[in-house]
């Protein structure tokens, strides 16, 4: 694994006559009704055995979302609970599980610290970003370690087949808020290509109410972000491409709780800040061997990196973690009704930080089968995958589907998963609150599906599910980790899509029963009730939408004793597009101008909410002229 940086530059060599998949990847990523992450290769959206929510860029250029945690929260079954404004950090809770318990990828890269489990989705800019893939469900024969709740994958802007554009999108809004980005794109049938760069800030809001004086103030975001894709087709049978995306700036943040000075034996105030510096490179080479065997390489490396200071105090902490990754796939086609997916993967992370670990790196090696059968009465998936890893061992799961078309418009599909998550470094080695001896986390999950094609203009897709997990890791009183917990998650969730006289609508519900089955108390921070519905038309060159979100009650502890209040919320854009060049857009969020918080924290005995964005703002211009 040492190597793989070296053979990350290998990997788009086209001298590797193994490696292929279907070549209209690429065109895929613009096209609603397609999936890719449920499978690792081009399917329709219908064909796949995974509840899934597709956003492409158009619907992210009419949705206007401020960030990709504001879309996120548009997915039925995803709550999206944020501790204050922009660039705080997020918790993504997919089906009722944690953060941990889902993949987030990029471009096919894991995106997610090695130390702390974070995702990093608040430092990764819109702007940069092409498509937008949610897998509501287990999906660990796949992907393996993490995918007990899902998988977000996040596809960076690709370039077109025309001749050289630039895009220039300015927006500003409250808070001192701004965005500016700049892209260069185009392509022709051979090589497509896009560079993108773009400088988000604002002033910010305070976070916590006051503690400290240093800590009355308000907490500024920053973020510069690149993206660079590319691909190019060397015969009509091989394609070679790298994707890149790196995100660098600064957040500041609150700490209500001080700190300790050992010198005055006083807890005195801080102003603390993070610099952070994500960033992901891969590249790619597809072939089609024959016309039932195509194949896929994918070699990637991935960094988190982050240093948090104390304005106030010389106190400085850093955690760096490095990943790279290989996998192969292969995609048999058997015959008419056969296909078989037969693949490997690897990947190792590394830790280097202030802070001294037991053990800084380990690695992961796995295989994994599946068969899907196609037939007229049913269809079938069935798939199995072993992971050996270095701290833990061999580790199978495996999973089944079985689809049902009741007639042309309505199918019916059955399903079970499997799913483990592998503790983080920080489970294991933090030193004075960790626990070496940690067992992975261990998931069962029963779906039954319907989706349904009510008419031309509308479709119905309903899940029902039950997720047991075992050995669940839960901190103890003195804050060690420890394999005591288990969980049993109920849950029913449906998207409606409709389309009327023009108006096109979304809506989003879920309901779900997300308890701990050692104290028949309530998962923390998980809202038992979700609704979102997006409303939008188009007239002409003006168009207007309205989005509602709306979040039941909660407890921010697992004891149940420190109660979230629900909140709705309400959001207006409209657009004007006076040319084929350019576009303007408003947008006011939180309408209504609500108070509410979707988080916690304590102090002097008291229990107060992180504050949330008020009212705002935004108009943005976006300019494409021709070169």
């Amino acid at each position: 694994m040492k190597h793989l940086r070296t053979a990350l530059l290998l990997g788009l060599i086209p001298a590797s006559p193994l490696l292929a998949e279907p070549l209209e990847r690429e065109d895929a990523l613009k096209l609603p009704q397609t999936l890719i992450t449920g499978n690792r290769q081009v399917e329709a959206r219908s064909d796949s055995s995974s509840a899934n929510t597709v956003f492409t860029r158009n619907d992210i250029d009419r949705l206007q979302p401020t960030s990709l945690t504001d879309l996120l929260g548009r997915v039925p079954g995803v709550q999206v609970v944020r501790s204050g404004g922009r660039g705080a950090l997020p918790g993504i809770y997919i089906r009722g599980t944690k953060s941990a318990q889902s993949l987030v990828l990029v471009d096919g890269q894991r995106m997610a610290n090695a130390t702390s489990a974070d995702s990093n989705l608040q430092y990764v800019n819109i702007d940069q970003i092409e498509r937008v893939e949610v897998l509501r469900g287990s999906r660990s024969v796949i992907y393996g370690s993490d995918a007990i709740g899902g998988v977000i994958q996040i596809f960076t802007r690709r370039g077109a087949d025309q001749s050289p554009r630039l895009r220039l999108h300015s927006a500003m809004g409250s808070y001192g808020s701004s965005v500016n980005s700049l892209g260069v794109f185009g392509g022709d049938e051979q090589t497509r290509y896009n560079f993108s760069a773009s400088l988000e800030d604002t002033a910010g809001i305070n976070r916590t109410h006051e503690s400290f004086p240093s800590d009355n103030d308000h907490d500024a975001y920053r973020n510069k972000s690149l993206s660079l894709n590319v691909s190019h087709t060397l015969s009509p049978d091989l394609e070679v491409g790298m994707t890149a995306i790196k995100s660098t700036g600064k957040t500041e943040l609150d700490n209500p709780f001080g700190r300790w000075d050992p010198t005055t034996f006083a807890v005195s105030g801080q102003q603390l800040y993070s610099d952070f510096d994500i960033s992901s490179v891969g590249s790619f080479v597809d072939a089609q061997l024959s016309e039932r065997w195509s194949s896929r390489l994918e070699l990637g490396h991935s960094e988190n990196r982050e240093k948090t200071k104390d304005k106030l105090s010389a106190d400085v902490s850093s955690f760096n973690t490095y990943r790279d990754s290989l996998n192969w796939q292969n995609n048999l086609t058997l015959n008419e009704q056969n296909s078989l997916m037969l693949g490997a993967d690897a990947y190792q992370d590394r830790v280097r930080s202030s802070t001294v670990f037991d053990e800084d790196s380990r690695w992961n090696h796995a295989a994994f089968v599946q068969h899907r059968f196609d037939g007229e009465r049913f269809s079938t998936e069935i798939g199995l995958r072993h992971d050996q890893n270095q701290q833990f061992g061999g580790h199978s799961t495996w999973s089944a589907s079985l689809t049902l078309p009741l007639n042309v418009n309505n199918d019916v599909l059955l399903s079970y998963s499997e799913g483990f998550r592998a503790p983080t470094f920080n489970d294991l080695y933090y030193p004075l609150y960790s626990n070496p001896n940690l067992k992975p986390e261990h998931s069962k999950s029963y779906e039954l599906q319907w989706r349904s094609q009510l008419s031309d203009s509308s479709r119905l897709e309903t899940s029902l599910y039950r997720t047991d997990i075992r050995d669940a890791i839960v901190a103890d009183a003195d804050f060690i980790p420890q394999n005591i917990g288990a969980a049993r998650i109920l849950g029913v969730e449906s998207a409606l899509h409709q389309q009327w006289s023009g108006w096109q609508s979304n809506l989003s519900v879920a309901m779900i029963d997300p308890q701990d089955r050692d104290t028949g108390h309530t998962l923390s921070r998980r809202a038992r009730r979700t609704l979102s519905l997006d409303l939008d038309k188009q007239f002409d060159r003006v168009g207007v939408g309205a989005t509602w979100q709306a979040v039941s009650r909660s407890f921010n502890d697992e004891a149940n004793k420190q109660p979230l209040g629900g909140y709705g919320v309400l959001g207006l854009r409209a657009n004007w597009v006076p040319s084929s060049q350019v576009r303007l857009d408003l947008k006011v969020d939180n309408v209504l101008d609500k108070t509410f918080t979707r988080a916690l924290y304590s102090y002097d005995g008291n229990y107060y909410g992180y504050r949330e964005e008020r009212r705002s703002v935004q108009v943005a211009v976006t300019w494409t002229p021709a070169f």
